[in-house]
């Protein structure tokens, strides 16, 4: 039976990474040894997109409020893109301390959220 997903994120600097998943985003992590942080996440979905290329992964946070969230998360130094109105959602991107971006989004279409694997 699967018990729960594990999302692995690359970084030039994953210690700023980390930080700022800590203190910015404010998720709540274990450690796994020698400051290795494990962090939970929100409850989550996965979606399969087509490509031309096989490999590539995104990581999307949701929300219920795009705008607040945004608001929110610039009072603690985030840095969020325009936000680009699409079918299914309302969505930034977040830069990261290392270079990276991971996404937000408000949702449009209903989500999985919820469901769980039972």
């Amino acid at each position: 039976m699967i018990s729960g997903a594990h999302v692995i994120v690359y970084s030039k600097d994953a210690e700023a990474d980390r930080a700022f998943f800590r203190d910015v985003l404010g998720l709540k992590s274990v450690d796994a040894g020698h400051g290795w942080l494990i962090f939970a996440l929100p409850p989550g979905e996965a979606a399969f997109h087509p490509s031309d290329e096989n490999g590539l992964h995104e990581l999307y946070f949701m929300c219920d409020s795009l705008k607040a969230e945004m608001a929110s998360l610039a009072k603690k130094g985030a840095k969020c893109s325009e936000v680009q109105e699409a079918r299914w959602g309302s969505i930034t991107k977040m830069r990261l301390p290392g270079g990276g971006e991971v996404g937000l989004y408000q949702p449009k279409h209903p989500t999985a959220l919820g469901l769980g694997t039972d």
